[in-house]
């Protein structure tokens, strides 16, 4: 059975090799035993927070394949964004040089450096190994943070964000970096993007241009890709829209793929999730549904057939469902559809 709980200091090496194989562009897993451990102790720490508040606490789940015990892939959510470090983005916006006596309208688009989303909620770290990626595990992995989100809503910010992974190829070379790197940064991608990743964004405000960019003077390969995903990340943007969430124009500063947003009550899966009572019996339906118990240090999610019976708020579970989210009878759980 496939399950998903919070990260253990155990799960270390497993979250390495994952660091490894997700490659470049996955900034929010750099492949650091610091970072990668300050990440793991910060998330023990935010799910054992007494306070039920939002504040800086960084969720980090992993799933587990019950059978064999491995460890197949993680995700996470951050509470609020940009209160210790900086957030950035540009913002693609217009402007208009026009002359009425001259009878020239010419209506320019201008990337802008901002920290507009500084205290949103960001779904981020998702990755699920290549040998698990069937049977949707890859949505349940996306969408059962919705779920706990859901739960515990005080524990985020209304707007909920998602950056998304920009254009690069194999080698880790992104054409957005590039005219940047050419004109301001004198460092590749990889290395800019790493050191992002490691908390060292002092460089940012430090070369970072100070001024719009006016986007027709850059090279004509980075502005095709100026707010379009990397083809492994089609799956997940594609997810997040069927969800209700959009662009606003902001994209990454350094691949310069799109940020998406939602209000959190917006959210399909967490609009249209159900608290449900547990009665553990036989299971007669067949269609799966996305289940968590409601406890915060000992969450557990995972997804299987259910019956649900509405009218009564009960939930029917075979006896390895309610022992792998570690529910009882009269206990409460938290289902979506998937």
């Amino acid at each position: 059975m496939i399950i998903i709980r919070p990260i253990r200091s155990s799960d270390y090496d497993a979250l390495h090799q994952i660091a490894v194989e997700s490659g470049h562009g996955f900034t929010s897993l750099p492949v650091n035993e610091e970072i990668l451990k300050n990440r793991i102790n910060r998330a023990n720490t935010s799910f054992h927070k007494i306070d039920n508040s939002n504040g800086d606490e960084g969720y980090l789940f992993v799933m587990e394949d019950s059978e064999t015990g491995e460890v197949v892939g993680t995700t996470g959510i951050e509470a609020a964004v940009g209160l210790n470090d900086a957030f950035y983005h540009y913002h693609l916006g217009n402007i208009v040089h026009s002359s009425r006596e001259l009878n020239i309208y010419n209506n320019i688009k201008i990337l802008s450096l901002n920290n507009d989303y500084t205290g949103a909620s960001e779904l981020c770290t998702l990755y699920l190994r290549e040998g698990y990626r069937v049977n949707n595990n890859g949505r349940f992995l996306s969408k059962c943070r919705f779920l706990f989100m859901a739960e515990h809503p005080h524990r985020f910010n209304h707007t909920i964000i998602a950056e998304m992974r920009g254009v690069s190829d194999e080698n880790g070379n992104s054409p957005f970096w590039q005219w940047l790197e050419e004109h301001f940064f004198s460092m590749d991608f990889p290395t800019a993007d790493y050191l992002s990743g490691i908390g060292k964004k002092e460089f940012i405000a430090e070369l970072m241009p100070k001024y719009p960019i006016y986007v027709n003077l850059l090279s004509k390969e980075a502005q095709a890709v100026i707010g379009q995903v990397h083809q492994n990340t089609v799956p997940a943007l594609r997810l997040l829209e069927r969800e209700g969430f959009v662009s606003r124009g902001y994209v990454d500063i350094f691949d310069g793929g799109p940020t998406v947003e939602a209000e959190l009550n917006g959210i399909k899966s967490v609009r249209n999730s159900k608290r449900l009572q547990v009665r553990i019996g036989n299971v007669v339906e067949t269609q799966k549904y996305m289940v968590c118990n409601t406890q915060i240090t000992d969450f557990r999610a995972t997804h299987t057939a259910l019956d649900i019976h509405e009218v009564d708020s009960v939930v029917v579970l075979d006896e390895q469902t309610a022992n792998a989210l570690q529910v009882a009878n009269g206990d409460w759980v938290r289902v979506g559809e998937y």
